[in-house]
C-alpha cells in the first residue's frame, strides 16, 4: 500500500502533466486551476514578478498568442514532498507552430515549482522559469540542451 507521501508525490506529477496538457490545448482555465490565488510567478518576461494567477494567466495569454499550435516538453523532472509543501524543478521546451505558420523548436529554460497544500489539494504557489546568463555580455544564454 502506499504512504501518503507517495500518494502527494504522485499527485505533483499528475499536476505537472495537467500544466503540459494545458499549455497544449491552450486552456487557461485548465491552468487556472493548477495555481494557487496569490501564486507568484519569476517568469522569464517582464515584470520580475507576476503577483496573483490573473498576472500569472496573462502571461500564458501572451505566449498563446504567438502561436497557431503551441507544444511543451518537460525534461528531468524532480520532486521533493513534505507534508504541506512541495517542489520540483525541470527542463522544460515550449516550441510549436508560430502564428505566421514559422515552425519553432524552441528553447530549454529551467523551471522550479513550489506548490502548497490547501484544502486537500496541491497548487502552484510559485514557480519561476530562468534561462542561463553569459555574465561578460549580459545576454541570456537561449542554445543549450540538457
Amino acid at each position: 500500500m502506499s504512504t501518503r507521501r507517495e500518494k502527494d508525490e504522485a499527485e505533483i506529477w499528475q499536476r505537472i502533466a495537467r500544466i503540459v496538457e494545458g499549455i497544449r490545448a491552450k486552456d487557461l482555465e485548465g491552468l487556472r486551476r493548477l495555481y494557487a490565488a496569490d501564486v507568484v510567478s519569476f517568469d522569464v518576461e517582464p515584470p520580475l514578478q507576476h503577483v496573483g494567477v490573473d498576472a500569472k494567466l496573462k502571461n500564458w495569454v501572451n505566449v498563446f498568442a504567438f502561436f497557431q499550435e503551441v507544444d511543451y516538453e518537460v525534461r528531468d523532472l524532480t520532486v521533493t514532498v513534505g507534508d504541506t509543501v512541495a517542489f520540483g524543478h525541470c527542463f522544460g521546451r515550449l516550441s510549436g507552430t508560430l502564428e505566421n505558420g514559422t515552425a519553432t523548436s524552441g528553447m530549454w529554460v529551467r523551471g522550479t515549482f513550489c506548490f502548497r497544500k490547501s484544502d486537500g489539494e496541491w497548487l502552484i504557489a510559485h514557480d519561476q522559469v530562468s534561462v542561463p546568463l553569459d555574465m561578460s555580455s549580459g545576454r541570456g544564454v537561449t542554445d543549450l540542451e540538457p
